[in-house]
């Protein structure tokens, strides 16, 4: 919806403001929006429509009236309403069944909740933990926690994931269906359910901000948005979670990673390494705030450091280093050997074998490697013979080398890093 025309365009032209006004304070406040309503009708479906309903309605008067002092109070307080309205709505139906003899309490939402100021983050911290509920699938979850939590649309998280528009709608209708059906409560889980479903939470996040830090596919190989909303909800949790050490862990990687974004990538788009980055160009205030969840991590932990704060700790070893040549691939290593223990992977695995190769040397890296070469999960991994092609290129086995690099090419769905990978098969093999 677009405010209606006018005869001065200075009007036209405030009213346009406004309504990027609207957007964006949307986008930024749907999901204390949704978690707030979801409490009232408890569906959370029906939730975003309420939400929605109530953007709709910002569309409408802030263009005429102006925008408020404290919109997303406003958007709160228009979908709350709506909110209550539909619950009472609902009770004067059930009491009129109830009249002609049926059963007044099937399906029936409960009375809403007082309006409490101080529940906003509980709420959103149950919205959190809801959309990622077991009963989903991982594709699901993902879709939802962008929808709900990131403020993404259906076309940006396609975009996002290259996949056509159709199937996200499709995942995030059955994801409310399925939490409807299935009757999911509106809670944070306590005890073994709480940890049992924090992984997912976590993992789900740590996924959205992999594939905006090195996209699986397509054009660009960096994808921002992505990172920042997964960096956002990261922030989120540790906030409402500020004892869980593996959140701040998860939050400490992201600042970390985060923080070399501009210098991952030169003046055409193209991949750069970390070995050839511009170290001066990292964010040195997201450096800062990856040190202080880390700190974070370390003090709230109880026993052994978790997996998310072990990655936290290789990657403020990189973060430390003034040049590449100063990292401490020593502690690397060894950071990752507790890694492997704590949640083996071939992909630790292969992690560990480069941060050998760099300590000790490729010869004692490059068995590692290919030990790796039968493992089922690495067999279409590009970086698998990326890897191996760059430690056979250090022992002077270029031939071997740039068939390697050929073959890692010739599996990565993102043009960016295909051409990378062609450039280094081509220099080798000069």
């Amino acid at each position: 919806m677009t405010p209606q025309p006018t005869s001065d365009p200075r009007d036209a032209e405030t009213a346009a403001r406004t309504v990027e006004t609207v957007e964006t304070v949307f986008r930024m406040e749907s999901p204390r929006v949704i978690a707030g309503v979801t409490r009232v009708v408890r569906d959370v479906g029906i939730a975003e429509e309420l939400a929605q309903d109530a953007l709709v309605a910002a569309l409408e008067q802030w263009p005429r009236d102006g925008v408020p002092d404290n919109p997303g109070a406003w958007l709160m307080a228009t979908a709350r309403n709506r909110a209550v309205d539909l619950v009472r709505r609902r009770e004067t139906y059930a009491r009129k069944l109830a009249e002609i003899g049926r059963d007044p309490s099937a399906g029936i939402t409960p009375p809403p909740e007082p309006a409490d100021p101080d529940a906003i983050d509980d709420d959103l911290l149950r919205l959190v933990f809801t959309a990622c509920h077991p009963v989903l699938s991982a594709e699901a979850r993902t879709a939802l926690t962008l929808r709900l939590l990131g403020g993404l649309t259906t076309t940006e998280i396609a975009r996002a994931f290259l996949v056509p528009e159709a199937t996200v709608a499709q995942r995030i209708v059955r994801a409310k269906r399925t939490l409807a059906t299935r009757n999911v409560a509106f809670e944070v889980p306590h005890g073994p359910d709480r940890e049992a479903r924090l992984g997912s939470v976590l993992d789900v996040i740590y996924l959205i901000f992999n594939e905006g830090y090195a996209a699986t596919s397509g054009d660009d190989w960096l994808r921002p948005g992505l990172c920042e909303d997964a960096l956002r909800l990261a922030r989120l949790l540790s906030a409402l979670m500020p004892k869980e050490s593996e959140v701040h862990g998860l939050t400490a990687l992201l600042e970390f990673q985060a923080s070399r974004a501009a210098a991952r990538t030169g003046p055409d788009g193209e991949p750069v390494l970390l070995e050839h980055q511009n170290r001066a160009r990292w964010n040195r205030m997201l450096l800062a705030r990856g040190v202080t969840a880390l700190a974070r991590a370390d003090a709230t932990a109880a026993g052994a450091p978790g997996p998310y704060a072990l990655q936290a700790a290789i990657a403020a070893c990189h973060a430390h280093a003034y040049r590449y040549q100063e990292t401490d691939w020593h502690r690397i290593a060894v950071l990752y050997a507790l890694l492997a223990a704590r949640a083996p992977s071939p992909v630790v695995e292969l992690n560990r074998a480069v941060a050998v190769s760099m300590a000790e040397g490729p010869a004692a890296a490059l068995p590692l490697v290919d030990a790796l070469t039968g493992e089922p999960a690495l067999r279409d991994y590009h970086l698998l013979p990326s890897v191996r092609g760059d430690l056979l290129a250090r022992l002077g086995r270029t031939a071997e080398a740039r068939a390697e690099f050929e073959r890692a090419a010739s599996l990565t769905r993102n043009a960016r890093e295909r051409d990378l990978l062609l450039r280094r098969a081509a220099r080798t093999g000069a």
